[in-house]
């Protein structure tokens, strides 16, 4: 059985897909269509996620942009792994006193890192050409595209930073009059960015949209210049490895440290025979426990190294931190939320798979500052986790994840959001410890973060959505109260939990299945 995406975009449940030749699933149908349609020309899996990602710029400018950052994870049938850490970085030129209000000027804007580690993993790992690559990501653009629901509500919300400029208004407002959902929105001047980048490549890249970043930045009181982006390479480094309940676990390695979050709380999460304790949704006592697990590793400190990550791993950490579970409460997070975050999960025919996430790194428009077609990232807040040495990559806890059995993928996940670790988390414990198939994996309730609760100061927190057995939520709630803890509902299938972007691989047929999460807009296509 094959599945097609339903060109619009829309929120709810969506219908789960199977096809013996791989599988695609984003957060957009028509960046999942283009990824799909790579796989169908012979296109390896990087180059179908890469395909995916480029038409993600287009249709999703809410959530990510050539300005922010994009990291890759990849694994080929023979086993060989990789990943290409293409994360925003800090300008040479010092940001002293840096807070949380830069974010809205261009002090808050980091160096891009998303086109090298793109021009990078396609380079190294491709089969089709640049051009093939970018251009349904440039049709897009210049033929225009339905403005889906997530897309509009965050157009509206934010309809005052993105009006202060001329290239705001040129693309989102017609006549004056911000563009109604369900509308075309064309964007030329992001079509000519991006046929730039496939003609030109680095020599444009480097020179003209180098200068007018760097320009525009500084316009808006920031200190980058154009050589910062010259200096922001791609990291080829190996990714995080670990077992959990026999199978390998391949994560994103430091200083994107949410495979390093996610290894940690595999760990733990060992010792506990969770199938006997019950799923989270109807046992009260492992719904704490996860809560637990997560919150030990969320709030502790970036992992900047790979050694250091491996040191958290070792059996006496290990045991040191599942004795706290529990017994204490962990200590206020400095990670700020980042809704705006998209990911591409896609296995092809061989075995092949690759794991994509990429971001503007910051509420939308964050700035309103714009360059070449594209909004100027806000991935600064990043640098409120620690401020990152002069040209050195920000800690960034993404989290994109394969997991092997017997020598062949068996899930190929991630998440955005805030609540990204957590989401993966939950997502691998019901395929892997209760075995449920993707369909339900998306569709059953999460928990979430939000590091910043008015009422609380910067306590820790646990939102919940609506769907957790009634007695479960309540008892949860209690212990929660009485360990000094806020919860907070957030209703059904809400995008602060993240979106589980996940294709999974059936181990006697060899087939793929995916559905796309009901939180976002997003679809899933088998080939």
């Amino acid at each position: 059985m094959t599945g097609t995406p339903v060109e619009r975009a829309r929120f709810g449940a969506k219908p789960p897909v199977e096809g013996s030749d791989g599988a695609v699933v984003t957060s957009h149908p028509l960046a999942t269509r283009a990824g799909a349609d790579a796989l169908r020309e012979g296109g390896s899996a990087v180059d179908a996620a890469l395909a995916a990602a480029a038409a993600q710029l287009v249709v999703e400018p809410h959530m990510t942009s050539l300005t922010g950052g994009l990291s890759l994870l990849h694994r080929a049938a023979d086993g060989e792994a990789g990943y290409v850490n293409g994360n925003v970085a800090a300008p040479a030129a010092p940001l002293p006193g840096f807070t949380g209000a830069d974010l809205t000027t261009g002090r808050g804007v980091p160096v891009p890192g998303w086109w090298p580690a793109f021009r990078e993993a396609h380079e190294r790992l491709g089969r089709l050409p640049l051009h093939r690559i970018l251009e349904p990501a440039i049709a897009i653009a210049e033929e225009g595209f339905e403005i889906g629901p997530y897309l509009w509500g965050e157009l509206y919300a934010n309809r005052a930073s993105i009006g202060v400029h001329a290239e705001g208004r040129e693309a989102y407002f017609a006549d004056g009059a911000l563009l109604e959902p369900g509308a075309a929105l064309r964007q030329p001047r992001m079509a000519r960015t991006l046929r730039r980048l496939a003609e030109e490549g680095d020599d444009y890249y480097l020179g003209d949209f180098a200068r007018a970043v760097a320009a525009e930045a500084r316009r808006g009181g920031g200190v980058m210049v154009a050589s910062d982006l010259a200096a922001n390479r791609a990291v080829q480094s190996a990714p995080l490895t670990g077992g959990y309940r026999g199978a390998e676990v391949v994560a994103s390695a430091p200083p994107d440290d949410g495979g390093a979050m996610l290894h940690e709380a595999l760990a733990l999460l060992e010792g506990f025979d969770l199938a006997s304790m019950g799923a989270a949704e109807s046992s009260p006592d492992t719904l704490e426990l996860l809560v637990d697990v997560h919150e030990e590793v969320y709030y502790a400190p970036p992992r900047r190294s790979r050694d250091e990550a491996l040191r958290r791993l070792e059996p006496e950490a290990v045991r040191e931190r599942a004795g706290r579970l529990g017994g204490r409460s962990p200590g206020p997070s400095a990670a700020p939320p980042s809704p705006g975050t998209i990911h591409v999960s896609v296995l092809d025919a061989e075995g092949n798979a690759a794991s994509l996430t990429h971001s503007h790194m910051a509420s939308p428009w964050v700035n309103g500052l714009f360059a070449e077609g594209f909004q100027l990232s806000g991935g600064g807040s990043f640098f409120q986790r620690g401020m990152p040495w002069p040209g050195e990559k920000a800690a960034v806890y993404l989290a994109p994840t394969i997991v092997v059995r017997d020598g062949a993928p068996v899930v190929v996940c991630g998440s955005p959001s805030v609540s990204l670790v957590a989401c993966v988390l939950q997502g691998l414990v019901r395929i892997l410890d209760f075995g449920e198939p993707i369909e339900r994996a998306v569709a059953l309730p999460r928990f979430g973060v939000r590091p910043h609760e008015p009422a609380a100061g910067w306590l820790p927190g646990v939102t919940l959505e609506h769907g957790f057995d009634a007695g479960v939520a309540r008892e949860f709630e209690r212990r929660s109260r009485a360990r000094g803890r806020w919860t907070r509902g957030l209703g059904p299938w809400h995008s602060l939990t993240g979106n589980f972007e996940a294709v999974t691989r059936d181990a006697a047929t060899g087939f793929a299945r995916s559905c796309a999460d009901p939180r976002r807009n997003g679809a899933a296509e088998a080939v």
